[in-house]
């Protein structure tokens, strides 16, 4: 079965090198019963490559099985199973033995066991969580399944398919992205993979009116991001970072909505008197929110700038009637700065 027969059938979109692989390596593998060790952060889609296998396979007659093994005490995904249980798998895997519960017998079995997991397993083996043996075992083919934003260009597809979808199921014309809203979209981080880019789709399919979705109405759904925040890609390291071009384009968009709320920001404060000299004064904090742009007349060079900010907070108190939220807003200082100076000025 080619690629394109496989995507077909289980409904697969994308067709970033990375997943073709993937792909390409379930199928050479499936003719064969080694065990398979598929990794790949949450929300990837890594259960639909055990379906690849077992289709292609000589077992593909005989039953297939998907063990959740959420359902087994104390784990959650195979790398979380009890040290305990990790022993009984390994003898399965070994010899294809195994006893049941409550009976002193050993019986043989013949299956076939591919895992899955979003847990680094080295670690896991590192901190004493993994047994060593077992990892071997089971890793006898690793399979990745990428992660979102290592398929860059299949972003815009999904949405389009899950758009197409959604419309469907509510019976409602798609929604559709403008350019500058797939930009955004696509240099989105997307944690959550697939399961997230879905989800929100279908948020924006239902809530919104409008069936073409633009910056202002995507960004109100993706998570804010911001360059203090972005992991830092260091050779060695894997997909959990992100590459220098997505850090750089980040921070440009990132930088863009600064300037525009700064420009805001200056606007609204600027005092506008008759004006010979002007000077300014005021504050820029270090994250770039705060600034204060003050003119004044020669008459006042004589007084401190503590007096003229005094001057200009208590006119601005007295316009708002004392509300210091607004009051802030009218200077063109943060909230907390007005409360600080309000103390230095003794202006209680």
């Amino acid at each position: 079965m080619d690629l394109r027969s496989i995507k077909q059938r289980f409904d697969i979109i994308g067709n970033s090198p990375e997943l073709d692989r993937a792909l390409e390596i379930a199928v050479q593998v499936a003719g064969t019963d080694l065990s398979v060790l598929i990794t790949g952060e949450s929300g990837v889609g890594k259960e639909v490559i055990p379906q690849i296998i077992h289709i292609n396979s000589p077992r593909k007659h005989n039953q297939y099985i998907a063990v959740n093994c959420g359902a087994i005490p104390e784990g959650t995904e195979v790398a979380e199973l009890p040290l305990s249980t990790q022993v009984r798998l390994l003898r399965v895997l070994q010899s294809g033995e195994f006893i049941k519960v409550g009976s002193s017998k050993v019986q043989k079995t013949d299956v076939r066991v591919i895992a899955a997991t979003n847990v680094n397993l080295t670690k896991a083996i590192e901190n004493g969580k993994f047994r060593e043996d077992l990892y071997y075992r089971l890793n006898t083919v690793p399979i990745k399944v990428p992660s979102l934003r290592e398929r860059r260009q299949d972003i815009h597809l999904l949405f389009k398919k899950f758009a197409l979808d959604f419309a469907d199921k509510y019976m409602m014309p798609p929604v559709k992205l403008t350019e500058d809203a797939v930009i955004i979209l696509e240099s989105y981080r997307w944690p959550g993979n697939i399961r997230q880019l879905k989800s929100i789709a279908e948020q924006i399919s239902v809530i919104e009116h409008s069936r073409s979705i633009g910056p202002d109405i995507l960004e109100k759904y993706i998570p804010k991001e911001t360059p203090r925040n972005l992991p830092i890609r260091t050779e060695g390291l894997g997909s959990d970072y992100l590459t220098d071009r997505d850090i750089i384009f980040k921070i440009l968009y990132q930088l863009r909505q600064d300037i525009e709320e700064m420009k805001a920001k200056i606007t609204a404060a600027e005092v506008t008197t008759t004006v010979s000299q002007p000077r300014i004064a005021g504050d820029i904090s270090d994250n770039f929110g705060e600034h204060s742009v003050i003119d004044y007349d020669t008459e006042e060079d004589s007084l401190s700038i503590q007096d003229v900010n005094a001057d200009l907070i208590r006119k601005a108190l007295e316009k708002n009637n004392g509300k210091r939220k607004l009051a802030a807003q009218d200077l063109g200082i943060s909230e907390r700065t007005l409360y600080r100076k309000i103390k230095e000025l003794n202006l209680d």
